[in-house]
């Protein structure tokens, strides 16, 4: 059953965290629709923590210092690239001079770009600049991963995304920008499905003028003006959601593209190792530098990133109503056929639509996919699940026969290539920065 629109609350009572004095009190200000504070005190949450603690010695949330970090970034942004957009693209230069004079710098570095102003130069000091803490191989190490994962990265990072779309603090800036959302879903999807190759063909985040890199600026100023016009628009709810794309958020994307979907893949035959899992982070975290997240709180381990997961489950209030069910409905079906397809492409529409309804079945938790109207889902589950031996078969044989490991990222490269040109057919991805809010 679809899921209805929710209308503006006030806020309950027992949004408030706990009183003063609680080791589960919260900070002095967090939205009122992130509910960690007042669910993680719940009884029965209390308990299942202290449980799995005292058999596991694993606690399932962050530290209170963590968690209060987390809620702070609810409403922290990039104020380097806000302040470049707010000069550049808003100011007398404008977005199509913007867009040009950001390409340039891009391809020929920032002293190219006659009289670029201050706030130009502040970002492109920030984004050249490679932080101490970054290990080179350890980046490439995880990129490799990503590029192992062929097309199972669209599938799996797709479909996890969908189990976030509940929330209206993050359904509601994708509503309004219409990215996701109805017949523009399947063409911002593929324009994700070039960043994650831009960003993780080797040795690209470290060589000026690459793809990678200047897909990862564009992105990064296109997030900086959706979320400029979102928190401007009358249907954003500060007190509610924080702001729009925020630090918190943007940190969940790069976990959903490294220990979450590593985790996920386990069970169809990827077997994604802790040593691997962790250089994954290390890549998301490098790559989240050039996109401009920078949290109080960066999670270094396997362990904290699933307590992150965690606090994030616990927090949620489930009040996306149509926008969210606009966004979770539209996936599978994106893939579908449409009129122009013909023969031999319109059964692999066909399959694609199908096959990403499997994948959102094994994705999503089961609860949140009877909220709504998707595909039937069986038999064609069966096909990832039948196959996952064989893919555990030739996991195996990357670790012990010399040569192997090469052969088969070559062809999962060449392989999500060949899948995203044919999904595109012949389209670009733009990235589009100033693109009016549908509504």
């Amino acid at each position: 059953m679809t899921a209805q629109p929710e209308t503006a609350q006030p806020a309950a009572a027992d949004d408030a965290p706990p009183p003063g004095g609680s080791s589960m009190a919260g900070p002095e200000r967090c939205p009122r629709r992130f509910r960690y504070w007042h669910n993680a005190a719940r009884p029965g949450v209390r308990r299942t923590r202290g449980v799995i603690r005292n058999l596991t010695g694993f606690d399932i949330f962050p530290t209170h210092a963590q968690a209060v970090d987390l809620c702070d970034d609810l409403y922290a942004g990039d104020p380097v690239a806000e302040r470049f957009v707010a000069d550049v693209f808003d100011g007398p230069i404008g977005p199509a001079e913007g867009r040009r004079m950001l390409q340039q710098a891009l391809a020929e570095g920032i002293d190219a770009v006659d009289d670029a102003p201050e706030s130009m130069r502040a970002l492109f000091a920030e984004f050249e600049d490679v932080p101490a803490w970054v290990d080179r191989d350890l980046v490439e190490q995880g990129a490799a991963i990503w590029r192992r994962w062929g097309t199972m990265l669209y599938s799996v990072a797709g479909a996890i995304t969908l189990e976030i779309y509940t929330e209206a603090a993050v359904a509601t800036p994708l509503s309004l920008s219409g990215g996701y959302a109805g017949d523009n879903a399947l063409r911002r999807f593929l324009e994700t499905g070039r960043f994650w190759i831009d960003v993780s063909t080797p040795d690209t985040l470290f060589t000026p003028g690459s793809d990678g890199r200047a897909t990862a600026m564009l992105v990064r100023v296109m997030h900086v003006a959706v979320r400029r016009r979102v928190a401007e628009h009358p249907e954003w709810r500060a007190d509610d959601w924080g702001l729009p794309i925020s630090q918190t958020y943007m940190l969940l994307t790069l976990i959903g593209g490294s220990v979450a979907p590593a985790l996920a893949l386990w069970p169809l035959g990827y077997l994604t190792s802790g040593k691997e899992m962790r250089a994954l982070l290390h890549f998301q975290k490098y790559m989240g530098h050039l996109l401009g997240v920078q949290p109080r709180w960066f999670p270094e381990t396997i362990g904290d990133c699933l307590r992150v997961l965690a606090m994030t489950i616990a927090s949620r209030s489930y009040d996306a109503g149509a926008h969210g069910a606009e966004l979770v409905e539209s996936f599978p079906r994106a893939f579908g056929p449409r009129d122009e397809h013909r023969g031999l492409q319109r059964l692999r529409a066909a399959y694609n639509e199908r096959i990403y309804a499997a994948y959102s079945a094994l994705f999503m938790a089961p609860r949140t996919r009877a909220r709504y109207d998707m595909p039937r889902a069986f038999p064609w589950v069966l096909i990832p699940v039948a196959r996952a031996p064989l893919v555990a078969a030739s996991e195996v044989a990357r670790r012990i026969v010399p040569g192997y490991a090469r052969l088969l990222e070559a062809v999962m490269v060449r392989h999500r290539a060949n899948w995203l040109d044919a999904q595109m057919a012949g389209r670009e991805a733009q990235f589009e920065a100033q693109s009016a809010l549908r509504r």
